[in-house]
């Protein structure tokens, strides 16, 4: 793959996608399928996005046009799009695309293959529908929240990877893809109620499970996952910096106690947790007395399972993120890049410059130039 451009065909080539631009969750499924060679126009209002990110990664691979959906032109414009669309995406408030025009009984009157996919926090419906919020508070609803952050201090919010771009944007794209598979059975769409409440409560099932069976407790930082287990946490180095160790197995636990010197040492069984804090005492002792760097040297190639925490700064220029490509220069912008990987198709770059398939012709298509409502990519 390119450094400067990525490949132009993809497993959904020809797959044409609407989407009417929101925040986060939305933008990033829309990415995912943009990536992943659909022909996705992002309808914005004028102006630039709700974000002031330049060149922004959640908004590649897709052609844009500012569109103000109060006026009854511009709202026309995207119920004729809508009409030439396999999907539409939409991330407002519930009755929010009603009240514009653009709601789904509209959308699909007079295209009833369309999949009409709604991104919202709280969903459709529910005493909390109407409300606002953020991935924090999804994730607190949905259990999750209270479960991450050490023992002993509050719940710290994992970024917003969970909420937002995990149970939302991710699962958004799975409901879409579902349901393009689904039609082509029935030969209809369907509406999506996408809501990263749901989703996140989804992503916790294992550790649901876990709790079910006894094997988790609600005492934060005390559990296997969650950075209770001291064979399962991050350490502090010599400079200040950070490795993660996930020596979960038998083997792989063995071969961090030998990379620490510590083999032969009398330490408390490995699940003892009533030894835990002595093990971890003794970790923290150990690793503090490296750099980042040469533990991870010293590691490397066994199955230790400890890696260095590297800033995403740094990430990019990991030998094994190197080799794969894992990141991509875009529009002067290092990003990650599209994934999975695929044996006979490539992720895409964006349709260009051909609207045929979106039913605008080149006069048409002039006058949306010249009045600015299509944003150069």
């Amino acid at each position: 793959m390119a450094a400067d451009r990525l490949s132009s065909v993809g497993p959904l080539h020809g797959v044409r996608v609407l989407e009417l631009a929101g925040l986060g969750p939305a933008p990033f499924g829309c990415m995912v399928l943009a990536d992943l060679g659909a022909d996705v126009v992002r309808v914005q209002r004028p102006g630039g996005g709700l974000l002031d990110v330049p060149n922004d990664p959640l908004t590649r691979g897709r052609r844009t046009l500012e569109l103000d959906l109060k006026a009854v032109a511009h709202r026309d414009l995207v119920l004729a799009l809508a009409q030439r669309a396999d999907v539409l995406v939409e991330g407002f408030r519930p009755g929010v695309a009603e009240r514009l025009g653009l709601g789904p009984e509209v959308c699909t009157a007079q295209n009833q293959r369309l999949v009409y996919a709604r991104m919202t926090g709280w969903g459709q419906s529910g005493p909390l529908a109407h409300d606002v919020g953020h991935d924090i508070n999804y994730l607190a609803v949905a259990g999750l929240l209270h479960h991450v952050g050490p023992a002993g201090g509050p719940p710290i919010p994992p970024l917003n990877l969970v909420a937002d771009f995990g149970g939302g944007g991710m699962l958004l794209v799975v409901g879409v893809l579902a349901a393009l598979v689904e039609r082509a059975r029935s030969g209809r769409g369907q509406l999506i109620d996408a809501a990263m409440v749901d989703g996140a409560a989804l992503l916790g099932a294992f550790a649901a499970g876990l709790r079910a069976a006894g094997q988790w407790s609600d005492e934060r930082g005390t559990n296997l996952l969650d950075g209770g287990a001291p064979f399962y946490r991050t350490y502090l180095t010599a400079d200040r910096q950070y490795v993660a160790v996930g020596a979960l197995e038998p083997q792989f636990y063995a071969a961090l106690l030998d990379g620490l010197g510590l083999a032969d040492a009398e330490l408390p069984a490995q699940h003892d947790r009533a030894g835990w804090p002595v093990l971890a005492q003794r970790f923290a002792a150990t690793f503090v007395g490296r750099t980042r760097d040469e533990w991870a040297a010293l590691f490397a190639g066994t199955p230790a399972c400890v890696s260095p925490v590297l800033t995403m700064g740094e990430a990019p220029e990991h030998p094994h993120n190197v080799e794969r490509g894992t990141f991509v220069d875009l529009a002067g912008v290092r990003q990650p890049a599209p994934a999975p990987r695929f044996s006979r198709s490539e992720a895409g770059a964006g349709p260009g410059e051909d609207w045929s398939a979106w039913g605008i012709d080149p006069s048409a298509l002039a006058e949306l130039r010249r009045t600015g409502a299509v944003r150069p990519d």
